[in-house]
Order: structure tokens, then C-alpha cells, then sequence
């Protein structure tokens, strides 16, 4: 059963001793200190969003549509009345979370997805791990729990294929292609910076370390600065694939028998497309508002691909999440489970392992403690019925 909720206890009694919580308790506010305390291209990279960001803002903003009716004299207020666990494509999960695919954790901490995978173990969280990691694949998995690959799938077949072949090797228990970024999107934050990382060799680990890659280049790149330029250059020349297509699943099946997962997807027909064409999950997201501006936010697109292929397939949520009743009101939407990204990468920046730490645990504990008060014993208990339209 659950107890997340016990990081309230937590904090109240250690408050009898006059000890404060050293990171703010929200979502917000972790934003706000990382804003003042990190490196301005670190929090540039995190915070920022395509265009006027107005996507972005319309990720959170759609949540404000809806409201939660709790009900009430059901005996789920103890913690140990409520179980939040479930299984997404055969991985079982304390709760319905997984850390969203941010990519290029060096900015923020040297040891960035290896601190990711070693708290979601802790918690029993799933981890969903980036192509454009600041480690490579096998080394980011190894203190892992359950974890999935994300993959963007690069202008090279037969790269493609090694890396979700070292992903199998390393332990992944799905893959996530991510398909709305055959190409970055217009990113002001970065422009004003003049900054992208992958130029400065920095969230490419995976590319410098695969034995494909390694093949296309002329030198290898730790041998010189000359050498990593050129690898960079070439990492240039095959990131994003503007020719994929929904019977391309097929491929990714010959490679690998782990289930797979389509994220970036919002309109109904491209859901029925990616599930007839063998996806055993779609991801309703947005990107987090990064690479469209004036999208559909991701929220307002989740009801209507849950019921086109709901029936047939687990679907899950990405692109907004904040408080624990931001899960509540995707799940009862029809999502199976949520991705959840920028908090964590700023706790990340700010306090290492703890900060992430804190800020999966103020996620969970919101998320446990609006569960008992609203009646519901499981997630199994969320649906339509859970909410009410806004006025």
C-alpha cells in the first residue's frame, strides 16, 4: 500500500526541531529558484519553449478546465488503504509516474541520469531514458530500476538499430520513439544564448560511443578537438528523420521484441495510425510545449485519442503535469499513466540526488494524499465520473 503521503509527516515533524525544507514544495516554485541559481544556458535549455511559448503555458492552463468531485465516507484517508501501483506495458510501478526523456542532464549535474535512474529505483518510479543522454545508454542504466529507451530515431537505419540494440542489451523494458522532432524546433531561450549543446559535443554521448557512429567518422573523437568538431558535424548531418512513417514501426518490431511506445502524438487519426501500424502504446504530448507553439495542448488532445484506440492499446500522458491533481485528472481521463519532466530536472540542478528526489516525492505525496481525500483507493477508482467541467 501506499506512503508517499508520509514525506507530510516528514516534514511537519521535523519542523518540531525548527528544520525547514531547503527547496521549495511546488512545482512553481522549484522553477523560480532554478531561475535564480542555475547556470543561465542550463535553465535556459530546461525552461524554455518553442516560439512565445504559448503552448507551454497552454499545457498547464488546460488543467485549470477541469475540477475534481471527491467523494466522501469511503475509509481511504489512512495511507494504507490506497495502493497507486500499476503496470504499463508489463512494468509494474509504484504509481502511475515516469520520469519524461530529458535529455542533456550534464548541464545540470555530471551524473545526471545515473541519479535519475538511481532515485526512481528508490521509489519505484520508472525512468524513460533520452537518446540525447550525457552518458551512454549502458552506463545511465546501470544503477536502474524498470526504465524504458526513448529513441530519436536518426537519418541512419542502421544506427537506429544499434542503439535500441545496446538498449535491449542494457536492461530497457520498452521503447519510446518520440516522433515529433525530426527537427528541433524554434527555441528563443537558446537563440539569445547563441547556445545549443549538442555543438559543443555536450548530450551526444550515445552517438560518440556507438560503434556505428564511431564507424561514419575519420578519426575517433576523443583523439583530438579536430576530431570531435568532426563528430559533431556528423551528429548534425543525421539527427532527426523527416522520412519515417507509421508503417516504419514495423522495422523497429524485426529489432526488438520489447513493447513500443509512440510519443508526440495528438490527433486522434495518428493515434489509429501508430496502433495499426504495431505500436503497443502512444504518448499524448506536446513536448512540453517545445516544438510548435500555439499547439492543442496536450490535455485538451488526451480524450479523444483515449477514444479512439483506448480500447485497444495502453495510452499515456506527457507535456504539463505539476501537482499530484494534475495526474489525477489525466489519469481519469483515460491515461494509463503520466511522464513527468521539467520539476525533477530543476530539482536536479539545484541539490543533485536530493532535489530529485524532492521533487518526485512532492509529486507522489500530493498526488497519494488528493487520492485518499478525494476516495479513491486506487487508480483503478479515476475515471470521467471523478470530474466535473469548469466554468
Amino acid at each position: 500500500m501506499s506512503s508517499f503521503a508520509d514525506f507530510q509527516n516528514e516534514i511537519y515533524l521535523a519542523g518540531l526541531a525548527g528544520v525547514c525544507p531547503e527547496l521549495p514544495m511546488t512545482a512553481a516554485g522549484l522553477a523560480e529558484r532554478a531561475r535564480e541559481l542555475l547556470d543561465a544556458v542550463a535553465y535556459a535549455y530546461v525552461a524554455g519553449s518553442a516560439s512565445a511559448e504559448r503552448t507551454a503555458a497552454a499545457n498547464e492552463a488546460a488543467f485549470d478546465r477541469y475540477r475534481l468531485i471527491p467523494r466522501m465516507w469511503r475509509g481511504t484517508s489512512a495511507s494504507d488503504a490506497r495502493d497507486l501501483s500499476v503496470e504499463v506495458l508489463g512494468t509494474r510501478l509504484a504509481a502511475p509516474v515516469l520520469t519524461a526523456p530529458v535529455g542533456v542532464l550534464g548541464l545540470l549535474h555530471e551524473r545526471g541520469e545515473a541519479i535519475v535512474a538511481e532515485v526512481t529505483r528508490e521509489l519505484g518510479l520508472g525512468m524513460v531514458l533520452s537518446t540525447a543522454a550525457s552518458t551512454p545508454i549502458e552506463e545511465a542504466a546501470a544503477p536502474a530500476g524498470a526504465w524504458w529507451y526513448q529513441l530519436y530515431w536518426p537519418n541512419d537505419d542502421e544506427l537506429a538499430r544499434s542503439f535500441v540494440e545496446r538498449a535491449v542489451e542494457a536492461g530497457a523494458r520498452a521503447i519510446v520513439v518520440t516522433v515529433d522532432t525530426p527537427g528541433l524546433g524554434w527555441r528563443p531561450r537558446d537563440l539569445e544564448l547563441a547556445h545549443l549543446p549538442f555543438l559543443h559535443g555536450k548530450g551526444i554521448a550515445n552517438y560518440l560511443s556507438d560503434p556505428v557512429f564511431r564507424a561514419r567518422l575519420s578519426a575517433p573523437p576523443e583523439e583530438s578537438e579536430e576530431a570531435l568538431r568532426m563528430a559533431v558535424l556528423t551528429w548534425v548531418g543525421l539527427f532527426g528523420n523527416h522520412g519515417l512513417r507509421p508503417a516504419d514501426i514495423g522495422r523497429l518490431r524485426a529489432w526488438t521484441d520489447l513493447p513500443i511506445a509512440v510519443k508526440g502524438v495528438l490527433h486522434p487519426d495518428d493515434a489509429r495510425q501508430m496502433v495499426d501500424a504495431g505500436a503497443d502504446a502512444v504518448i499524448v504530448s506536446n513536448h512540453g510545449g517545445r516544438q510548435v507553439d500555439g499547439s492543442i495542448a496536450a490535455l485538451d488532445a488526451l480524450p479523444a485519442v483515449v477514444a479512439t484506440v483506448g480500447d485497444r492499446t495502453d495510452v499515456l500522458f506527457d507535456s504539463g503535469i505539476r501537482t499530484g491533481t494534475d495526474v489525477m485528472i489525466a489519469l481519469s481521463l483515460g491515461a494509463k499513466a503520466v511522464l513527468y519532466g521539467r520539476p525533477w530536472a530543476y530539482g536536479l540542478g539545484l541539490a543533485g540526488a536530493a532535489g530529485v528526489r524532492h521533487a518526485l516525492r512532492i509529486l507522489l505525496a500530493d498526488l497519494d494524499v488528493a487520492m485518499g481525500l478525494s476516495g479513491c483507493a486506487a487508480v483503478s477508482d479515476l475515471s470521467r465520473a471523478m470530474l466535473a467541467t469548469a466554468r
